[in-house]
């Protein structure tokens, strides 16, 4: 899984530990991998192997996938992660902004999936009840257009058309997709909003994970391709 050093990818790390998943993170500081690992390993993961990588750098992607291939043979779920926020208006966005966003919010993801696809296909092979998953954290502003996230807002949006794609082609062979997009989810990456939104009205990281939870027992034959979470007395049509 990708971005699990903090956050919704660290939450969702710990509950696949206590699941007794072994898992293999990524995220752009060793050190901080080398103390999640510690943490899941702590949870209940029998085995967890980490690298460091920054995923606007393609060419290392595969690797990623071929580490967790040399250690596990399979793959149950993939879990895209990670990301970067990109705001600002239109009539000022930078090329070279939208295009470090495109790299890590989407073309990250379809890289990684083509590497994992085998192992997903091998994981579904092995019990025809159960579908192995890929899920991504979208976001309700790429279901919703908002001002000031447009570059953001369309990475997202573009990953969810991705995971319906994939999950069109791949649920026959018993890989299913689903992406997961969320409103403000209360941790760092959105401290920025918490003098207009305060951080106790936003969606919980343990609910994020919950939906993860729920997506990974659904049987072979049930997709959902895409969970919209919206912060309860707020609109449903904005962040």
């Amino acid at each position: 899984m990708t971005g699990a050093s903090r956050g919704i990818g660290r939450g969702i790390a710990r509950s696949l530990a206590t699941q007794g998943y072994g898992i293999t993170i990524t995220s752009r500081a060793d050190a901080d991998l080398v103390e999640v690992a510690e943490e899941l390993r702590s949870l209940g993961a029998p085995l967890v192997v980490h690298r460091a990588t920054d995923l606007a750098a393609r060419d290392e992607l595969p690797g990623l996938v071929a580490l967790h291939a040399e250690t596990f043979g399979s793959m149950d779920a993939l879990v895209i992660n990670a990301g970067i926020g990109t705001a600002g208006p239109v009539a000022s966005t930078r090329l070279d902004r939208f295009d470090k966003t495109v790299e890590v919010n989407l073309a990250s993801g379809l890289v990684l999936v083509q590497a994992a696809l085998p192992l997903l296909r091998t994981a579904a092979d092995a019990d025809p009840s159960r579908a192995s998953r890929v899920i991504a954290l979208s976001s309700i502003t790429g279901v919703y257009a908002e001002a000031g996230l447009a570059v953001y807002g369309a990475t997202k949006a573009a990953l969810i058309s991705l995971m319906e794609t994939i999950n069109l082609e791949e649920s026959g062979h018993g890989v299913c997709a689903t992406a997961v997009a969320p409103g403000y989810v209360e941790t760092d990456m959105s401290a920025w909003t918490t003098d207009t939104i305060p951080a106790e009205k936003m969606i919980r990281v343990d609910d994020v994970v919950a939906v993860v939870d729920m997506l990974l027992e659904l049987g072979r034959n049930t997709s959902i391709t895409k969970i919209v979470m919206t912060r309860s007395g707020a609109s449903s049509y904005g962040a």
